[in-house]
């Protein structure tokens, strides 16, 4: 079975934060989060630490690289699961 994942967007939607408000919480401007929502390959621990605790959800089910590979990635496997 393959693992869940989510994009750091959803994430901060699933816990209820604006953008705004999570780049708050983590001290950075929101800007800087909407980069990283797009695109977020080039993280250090720290920064995916301080995520997984902020959206409460375990690193492993956060995605971590281009928004538009995951998107890219879960069409094909929807298409993969129509035939």
């Amino acid at each position: 079975m393959d693992k869940v994942q989510m994009t750091l967007e959803a994430a901060r939607h699933n816990a209820g934060y604006s953008q705004k408000e999570a780049a708050a919480c983590l001290g950075i401007h929101y800007q800087t989060l909407a980069a990283w929502e797009r695109d977020s390959s080039n993280l250090g621990i720290q920064t995916i630490e301080r995520l997984s605790a902020l959206y409460q959800v375990p690193q492993n089910c956060l995605f971590f690289g281009k928004k538009s590979d995951f998107i890219h990635a879960l069409r094909q496997r929807a298409a993969k699961d129509k035939l």
